[in-house]
Order: C-alpha cells, then sequence, then structure tokens
C-alpha cells in the first residue's frame, strides 16, 4: 500500500469460501525504530482495542506478531477500512470541520492506567536554530519555551500523530482513523499542534488556524488551547531541516519544494509566536 513511510503495509485479500475479505498486514521494517521501541506492534495492538471499545472509527485489531516470530519483524494484522486520504478537498470548510470533530472524539476518551504515556518525540538531544530559517527570533523563542515546563493539562487519549494522512474519508464524511502506533494518555494539545503544524506545511497558516477554529467549536469547554504544544509539535522534529512529507506524494498531493517547506514553517513559527 502506497503512503506508508516507516514500515510495509500490504492489502491482503482473503478467501475462505464466503465473500472475500481485506485485512491489512503491517509490517515494523525500521529496524532503528524497532530497536529503539521493540513493543511498537504491541503498542499499536493495544492502543487499537482501546480505540474500538470506546466507539472510535479506528481498524479492528486481529492479530499481533510482537517479535516477529510469524512475520521476520514485528507486525500487526487489522481490519481494512474502506475510504481514502483527502488533503486537497473541493469544500475546507467541512473537511476541517471533519478532521476537528474526529480528533475531539478522541479526545473524549478516558486513558487513566493506558500502559503508554505521552513523551517528547526528540527527549534529551541539544537544540539550535535551523540555520537557514528567516525567523531566528521566533525560533529562539519557541526553543526557550519548549525546554521550560509544560502547561499543565487533563490526561486522554492521544492518538499522538493525527493530521490528514491518517484520516480516511468516503462519501464526505471520515470513514476511519488509521495509524494508532503512536497511541498514549497525554494532553488533547499535541494531536491538535501535530494536525495544525502539517496544515500549515500543506496549505499554509491560515488553514491551520481555521482547524484551531473548528476544534475549539468541537471540543468546546473541555479544550484549553495553549501555544506551547503548537511549539512543541515543530520543536520535536529538530534538528532535520522540513521536507515534503512522502505520504503526500503518495496520496497524489503536488510536490512542494524544500524552500517553500521552510518558508511555511517559519510562517508557522512566527504566527504561534505572536500568539503568546
Amino acid at each position: 500500500m502506497r503512503g506508508a513511510t516507516s514500515s510495509r503495509l500490504d492489502d491482503v485479500e482473503l478467501e475462505d469460501g464466503a465473500a472475500p475479505r481485506h485485512v491489512v498486514l503491517r509490517r515494523f521494517t525500521d529496524e532503528r525504530w524497532v530497536e529503539r521501541e521493540p513493543d511498537l506492534a504491541v503498542r499499536e495492538g493495544v492502543s487499537l482495542q482501546h480505540a474500538k471499545r470506546s466507539g472510535l472509527p479506528a481498524p479492528a485489531a486481529i492479530a499481533v506478531d510482537a517479535r516477529g516470530e510469524e512475520c521476520g519483524v514485528p507486525a500487526t494484522l487489522v481490519e481494512r477500512i474502506e475510504g481514502r486520504v483527502v488533503l486537497d478537498p473541493p469544500d475546507t470548510r467541512d473537511w476541517l470541520r471533519g478532521l476537528a470533530e474526529s480528533a475531539a472524539q478522541i479526545h473524549r476518551v478516558e486513558a487513566s492506567g493506558f500502559r503508554w504515556k505521552y513523551r517528547r518525540y526528540n527527549e534529551g538531544e541539544r537544540l539550535s536554530v535551523p540555520p537557514r530559517s528567516k525567523e531566528q527570533g521566533a525560533w529562539k523563542n519557541a526553543i526557550a519555551i519548549v525546554e521550560g515546563p509544560a502547561p499543565s493539562y487533563n490526561e486522554c487519549f492521544v492518538h499522538r500523530d493525527y493530521h490528514p494522512s491518517n484520516v480516511l474519508w468516503q462519501n464526505g464524511t471520515v470513514s476511519g482513523v488509521v495509524d494508532w502506533v503512536n497511541g498514549c494518555r497525554g494532553p488533547a494539545g499535541i494531536d491538535v499542534a501535530w494536525c495544525r503544524h502539517n496544515l500549515a506545511n500543506l496549505h499554509g497558516v491560515q488553514m491551520a488556524d481555521q482547524f484551531l477554529d473548528a476544534y475549539l467549536a468541537a471540543a468546546g469547554s473541555e479544550f484549553d488551547y495553549d501555544p506551547y504544544w503548537d511549539l512543541m509539535s515543530v520543536v520535536e522534529l529538530l534538528p532535520g531541516p522540513p521536507t515534503m512529507y512522502q505520504g503526500w506524494r503518495a496520496a497524489g498531493f503536488p510536490a512542494i519544494s524544500d524552500a517553500t517547506m521552510r518558508e511555511r514553517v517559519d510562517a508557522y513559527v512566527a504566527s504561534v509566536i505572536a500568539r503568546l
């Protein structure tokens, strides 16, 4: 299946005398990732079970090969959800509302006692301003804020990689949310921030701000926005330079140059700093 960037996905058709049934086999083929997080398959399986029990539009987990005894590498097998990724919709208002409402639905799920807890991706790494950035001051402020104390938050169920490429659509509505390997308990703000960051890279700051408005409307008084999480979603990708996500290419989105990506990330960081 096209679009996978850190593992191999195969759409498998099963025939057992009845109507064909489609499942998705995910094999964690990134050796460095598996070495760093050997429980990836188990984590995705448990996250999917929790999501499904809670009524979320997630694939049903079928099996987990925790150590790769059957598949050669750790793997998960899940039901395939019908739908497709939409990155450039004809009606952005309904699209953003669907993304926001699906995220808010996830964040209403109780997660106390869930085994995995939110943590920063580049925890412990020494951070510095991207040398080619034209917003040096904004980046310095962003790094200083992220390296300070995090705001208090109420723990909830978090997808932890929530963005348009992990949301499937059918007949104009969200049919599923996929890729739950990073599921955890943590702040709703990090999911909102990841989606905003992706939207800013895809379409610009205005689209990211419109999504925030849609999420605030969907979540209501349950959510308190804090720019800290927006800055975290950008800073935790350092030190690598911003480049176009390969999953967007696989979905048919037009190529975005590295220069344009730098400009959009700079503009986004500056816009978040301006909110403080």
